[in-house]
Parts: C-alpha cells; structure tokens; sequence
C-alpha cells in the first residue's frame, strides 16, 4: 500500500498539468462554442453557421480528402517498410534505419515545407531535372495532390515506428506450417499475416488520420494560410486575420473532435469484432 500511496503522489503532478493544458482548454472551448458573438446569445448558431456555409464545409471536405489519402499511403508504405525492417533483424543496420526513422518522424512543420519548395517547387532543383526529361508535367505542390504528398512523406516515420512492433506477433513457424499445407505466400498473408495485423492496422490508421487533420505548421507554410483546410480556418478565426470570432474557431474544433470520436469508436467497433472472431475460429 505504501508504495502505491506514493505512486500515486508521484502521479498528481502530472495529473494537474493534463488537467491545466488538455482537459481545461477543451471544457473552455467546448463551452465557448455555444456562445455566439454576432446574436450576443447562447445556442448552436456557431455550429449551424458552419455546417450551412459552403465555405466550412469544403474545408471539412479538403481536410477530411488529404488526411484519409495521405493516411492509406502512409500506412500502405510503411507496412512493407516495416516488414522489410523487421526481417532485417536486430542488427547495427536495421537500428541506423530504426534510428534515422525516429528522426525523421520529428522532421515536419516549416523545416518540411521548406525542403519541399527547395525540392518540388515551381522552380525547385527536382522539378526542374524532371521536367528537362519530359516528366512531372502538371505537377504543381501547393494544389491538393501537391498536400497530399507533403503530408504523406510525414506519415510514413510516425507508421513505421507503430508499425514495426506488431511484426513480433507473427511467428516464423506459422509461415513454415502454411507452406507445408500448400498454402501460397499470398494466401498466408491473406488468411494469417493480414488478419493478426489488423489491429495494429486499423489503430495506425486512426493515429495517421488524427496527425493529419490536426497539422498545421507545414500547410501554413506551404500556401501561407490559403489552402482552405480546418485548422486554417481555426487559426485565422482565433489570431483574427480575417475577422476575430474564436468563438466559432471553437466551434470548428469541436467538430474535428467529433469527427475524431466517431472514427476512434469505429475503430474500437471493428477491432472488438475482429478479435472475436479470432476466439471464435480458435
């Protein structure tokens, strides 16, 4: 008993800091959101502002478009990344990469945007060679396929390192047993490799997706605050570069947290499901 007594005296501290920075913030803006500027009353004006104007509503859509494509391809790539890397084993290569991917994972925001326009550009170095050789034509990186490739290339760091632990829960001698049934490669990770992983799938996917709706910095600096994307909107709404009203930016970001909730609820729905059907097929 003493020991927990003091582990959870130990604990308070922290306790106070998540309740200060994370759960209070969240409580103001929750109840702020109700409160509209323009009639001077409470209500749900703010929110049905926002899901009246065409304005919010394309950029839920762009928001919601890059985030999931971005989202599938980082988990896409860094699947076969991290399977590659955990059958590298543990050796002094296979933790460089380890090493260089954690790094990378911290490597977004205005440093990213940066490399990007140094790279892919109107006139970066990569999209002038690609062009000499007839390629790349059309491509332009401050449309949306231009965002969905920014945001892509700062997902893969962050699914690899979710990714890889989850590799340890496929064993060596259920692809040997599979093999000597007759089973193909492709039918073993249809039937046994996809299926083990698809937990740690779909919970990568909801953390990808939840990295990319929240990103701001790199989008910011990229179109300077004129893609129209959610946290744009909230950012220009609370700093008043149009008109100050955070009132309604709290509004928006409510409706992100919803939006975040419903996804995560689903994911806990279909990884609840797939885990009894895997007791029930034992």
């Amino acid at each position: 008993m003493k020991g927990k007594t003091l582990a959870t005296l130990l604990l308070l501290p922290f306790a106070f800091f998540w309740v200060a920075f994370q759960l209070a913030p969240l409580l103001w803006i929750a109840i702020n959101s109700f409160w509209s500027d323009m009639n001077e009353r409470w209500g749900i004006d703010n929110y049905t502002d926002i899901l009246t104007s065409p304005f919010y509503l394309q950029a839920f859509r762009l928001s919601l478009d890059i985030s999931i494509w971005s989202s599938i391809y980082g988990l896409l790539i860094s699947l076969f990344a991290g399977y590659s890397l955990h059958q590298l084993g543990s050796g002094r290569f296979q933790r460089f990469l380890m090493s260089f991917t954690n790094m990378t994972s911290n490597f977004a925001g205005v440093p990213l945007a940066f490399a990007f326009v140094i790279l892919l550009g109107m006139n970066g170095c990569l999209t002038l060679l690609l062009r000499h050789f007839g390629m790349l034509e059309g491509f332009k990186l401050f449309s949306r396929d231009g965002m969905v490739l920014v945001y892509t290339w700062f997902q893969i760091p962050l699914g690899i390192l979710l990714l890889y632990p989850a590799f340890d829960g496929l064993r060596k001698d259920w692809e040997e047993s599979a093999a000597l049934l007759g089973a193909s490669r492709w039918r073993y990770w249809w039937h046994i490799g996809l299926p083990i992983l698809f937990p740690a799938l779909l919970g990568t996917f909801v953390i990808l997706l939840a990295n990319a709706l929240g990103a701001y910095a790199t989008i910011y600096a990229l179109t300077t605050g004129n893609f129209n994307v959610v946290p744009v909107r909230i950012a220009a709404l609370v700093s008043g570069d149009i008109s100050l009203d955070p009132n309604t930016g709290g509004a928006l970001a409510m409706l992100l947290v919803f939006i975040m909730a419903l996804i995560t609820v689903v994911q806990q729905y279909l990884v609840r499901r797939s885990y009894l059907n895997a007791k029930s097929q034992e």
